[in-house]
């Protein structure tokens, strides 16, 4: 889909959130099904509940009403980002730093565009990544997508809260 249509969309639904301390983390919106949807990832300090998921929805559906800037008919989605969530704001390499990441670039760097590693944070503004004991720096313009690759096996472990994950699980 058009990063400009993305970037507009995004423009008129994050401001709403954020006084409500609500993330908006990832929005997608392509055609499934033969139909287009809209799908909007969220995150707060406390999670994301069902009530907040439906809460969202009814407050973005009302905005995009008035805003109209969907030419069609679309279903509007709200969810969590899920463990594995993507990563796309500085404070979130940041806020990651030591886990498990997969980024694909949009230019190749060092032969290659997919990396899979350590995330090791933000230094200079560049995401530093540590694959396969190799420090690689990507410059946050050349992400295309980036997301926390957490192991399956991890999932009900005590430590796979924000800010305490560990490596080699």
């Amino acid at each position: 889909m058009d990063r400009e249509f993305i970037t507009s969309l995004w423009d008129i639904i994050e401001p709403v959130l954020e006084p409500d301390g609500i993330e908006l983390v990832d929005l997608e919106y392509k055609p499934e099904g033969g139909k287009w949807v809209l799908r909007l990832y969220i995150d707060t300090s406390d999670g994301v509940t069902l009530d907040l998921c439906a809460q969202v929805s009814r407050q973005v559906g009302a905005l995009l009403d008035m805003e109209d800037p969907i030419e069609h008919p679309y279903n509007l989605e709200v969810s969590s980002p899920g463990v594995n969530r993507v990563i796309r704001k500085e404070k979130d390499f940041r806020l990651f730093s030591g886990s498990p990441v997969r980024i694909k670039t949009r230019r190749k760097l060092q032969g290659r565009r997919n990396f899979s590693g350590t995330l090791l944070g933000v230094e200079n503004s560049m995401i530093i990544v540590d694959v396969e004991g190799t420090r690689v720096e990507i410059n946050p313009e050349d992400v295309e997508r980036a997301r926390l690759d957490l192991p399956a096996g991890g999932f009900f472990r005590q430590d796979l809260r924000r800010g305490t994950v560990r490596t080699g699980v």
